[in-house]
């Protein structure tokens, strides 16, 4: 283990090569003569749209306000068919709310964290910091449409999340000027008080392995055996449809390398839809049907190909399916539910529907 002087010299030193070279990029930035048509300053609304981290002393939020009540609104619509109506979520993602009580807001620790016999740690018992939540949600959610919701919005969201809590009353308006008297039920289970934050002060651990006789070169790696390799059904099929690798394939042996930087991901091989500027696959995509449907694998909900499966030869399958489009529903493939997609015209539905009936030909 570094003693922290050293360790904080090696990162001095780290950090000035770091703005040596960013100097050195920012010189050229402001002698266009040097590098003439190379790059350019971001403009100021460039900046603002990318500058929208909101800090834990609240430097950041932008102004606005939300109420229990429209936050509750919103969430229907956009948050429960993922996170459940009361915040208990599904099968795929944790719960948000539960776990904390009354006497855990007084005291700033919630007591079920350590006890054994809680069956989840949901977001509320964990989060220590109310702009973690606002911070987290304006950016990144809804999860199949990220940066869409408002400031208005996402203070509504997190009001209605503190209220399932318990945390705020049922009639609150959470704003910008009310947001730091919120009292977190795990407020007090951040520190800082340790050796990362504090470098004169005592490691909080001090290492005793392996500190003589130490093996000159040791090969970081994983593995799983081969009876759970394949535990949880294949991998491979339940990834969403973004990065640039499916999951490991466990119903196959597992490879001895990765795939190369020049290897097909998801998108262009498993996922092989002729997107086009018109048209329903255009459709799928634009209305995020594809965050939760593949061609021929269950990621959320089913294939296209598990559709056009069970619904071939049904004489009314167009208008049923048009229906559940359009008003969302659950239980036919699974207990999660398909949000309503309403905002469709009855023409780009029709089409979309006929698209998958046909197997997305």
């Amino acid at each position: 283990m570094y003693r922290w002087d050293k360790f904080t010299s090696r990162a001095v030193t780290t950090v000035m090569i770091l703005l040596g070279g960013y100097s050195a990029y920012a010189h050229s930035q402001t002698n266009p003569e040097k590098y003439p048509g190379i790059g350019r300053h971001a403009t100021i609304a460039e900046v603002a749209a990318w500058d929208i981290d909101v800090r834990p002393d609240f430097k950041g939020l932008p102004k606005g306000s939300g109420s229990v009540a429209k936050g509750q609104d919103i969430w229907e619509a956009k948050c429960a068919s993922c996170h459940g109506t009361f915040g208990e979520s599904n099968e795929i993602f944790t719960p948000i709310a539960g776990g904390t009580t009354k006497e855990d807001i007084k005291t700033g620790r919630v007591a079920s964290l350590i006890d054994m016999k809680q069956p989840q740690r949901t977001t509320l018992m964990k989060v220590a910091t109310v702009s973690t939540l606002w911070d987290y949600i304006y950016r990144a959610m809804p999860w199949n449409a990220p940066r869409s919701l408002t400031a208005d919005d996402t203070y509504a969201l997190v009001a209605f999340m503190l209220s399932l809590g318990e945390i705020v009353p049922d009639d609150f308006v959470l704003s910008n000027n009310n947001i730091a008297d919120i009292k977190m039920p795990n407020r007090n289970g951040m520190t800082t008080k340790h050796g990362f934050w504090s470098v004169n002060g005592k490691p909080d651990v001090n290492g005793s392995a392996c500190m003589t006789n130490c093996v000159p070169f040791v090969q970081i790696g994983s593995t799983l055996p081969d009876f759970a390799r394949n535990a949880h059904e294949n991998i491979a099929d339940q990834n969403r449809m973004y990065g640039p690798y499916r999951g490991a394939d466990t119903t196959r042996p597992a490879l001895k390398e990765l795939p190369s930087s020049r290897g097909v991901g998801l998108t262009l091989a498993a996922v092989t839809l002729s997107v086009s500027t018109k048209g329903p696959a255009a459709l799928f995509k634009s209305e995020n049907c594809s965050a939760c449907h593949a061609p021929k694998a269950k990621l959320v909900g089913p294939s296209i190909a598990d559709v056009a499966k069970k619904y071939q030869g049904q004489n009314n399958a167009q208008d049923q399916l048009m229906a559940k489009v359009k008003s969302g529903g659950a239980g036919v493939w699974g207990a999660i539910p398909m949000p309503p997609q309403a905002q469709l015209s009855d023409d780009d539905r029709r089409a979309l529907v006929a698209w998958m009936l046909a197997g997305g030909k």
